[in-house]
């Protein structure tokens, strides 16, 4: 199924956190001690993504698109009118659609843009709600008004670590399907409640333990995961490829705009 694809390209998401945070906490490991140990580990640490980085590149241009499940969807989508998968067909090796059939699929009604906006709004809303009020606590809050505790210099960098793992744990939820939020209503009303974490953030820091707030940024991580596999599966359903490209398009659209409005009240935590 379809969903299970974007899922995996979720999941993918969280565990490039969850590697970044592994990574980092071993350079502070390796040169806490050392002698100009913040600048040798942020050395090393660059050096090390930037080779991931470029392998995935590669491995994005030369492997992903002859992937059979990949020629598959891709297939499905130009065979419903979607011009945006021609190139990557011919990557993956693939014919695009003949002229005659083309124009044929050029004719299927399609919903436009504004009517899937109307359609969706309550999901793009969801999506904006979900990074606004995660990005307005993590990492800004969690690095900068922790407070002193036993873990010292560690203390950040654990809880980071932390959301990042359970982050991921909660996109890989959603595949038990018992577990899999699908009402629109009720998506919307665990993200509203969602947002009961400032006040529980603000107290903890301020009066709680540093095992408290490691709990209250797991589940951060673990809701962002969870909440974003659910409105991003559910959301494309019963729409053609084409319709559903334009949706994950303006899905994307509010997620950003959610992550620049977190990191933009992330300052108000100084108040």
């Amino acid at each position: 199924m379809w969903f299970l694809l974007l899922q995996s390209f979720l999941g993918g998401l969280a565990a490039s956190g969850a590697l970044t945070s592994g990574l980092r906490l071993i350079t502070k490991a390796a040169f806490d001690n050392s002698k100009d140990g913040l600048r040798k580990g942020a050395i090393l640490f660059f050096a090390i993504s930037t080779f991931f980085e470029f392998l995935c590149v590669l491995l994005y241009a030369f492997v992903f698109p002859k992937i059979p499940i990949v020629k598959y969807y891709r297939s499905i989508a130009a065979s419903e009118g979607c011009k945006t998968v021609s190139a990557d067909l011919a990557a993956g090796g693939i014919q695009t659609i003949p002229q005659g059939e083309e124009d044929l699929a050029q004719k299927q009604e399609r919903k436009g843009n504004k009517q899937l906006f109307l359609e969706n709004i309550d999901y793009l809303l969801d999506m904006f709600l979900i990074y606004a009020l995660t990005l307005s606590i993590f990492p800004g809050f969690l690095s900068e008004d922790t407070g002193a505790h036993s873990l010292g210099t560690w203390y950040a960098l654990v809880l980071i670590a932390m959301y990042n793992v359970w982050d991921l744990i909660g996109r890989y939820i959603p595949l038990l399907g018992f577990l899999k939020l699908e009402s629109r209503k009720l998506i919307t009303v665990v993200i509203l409640c969602r947002f009961l974490l400032v006040p529980a953030f603000y107290f903890t820091a301020k009066y709680g333990d540093q095992g408290w707030m490691i709990m209250l940024t797991s589940f951060l991580g673990l809701s962002n995961g969870y909440l974003t596999v659910c409105v991003m599966t559910s959301a494309p359903k019963g729409y053609k490829g084409p319709e559903q490209n334009a949706l994950g398009n303006l899905l994307v659209l509010f997620l950003l705009g959610g992550i620049f409005a977190g990191v933009t009240l992330d300052w108000l935590w100084l108040i």
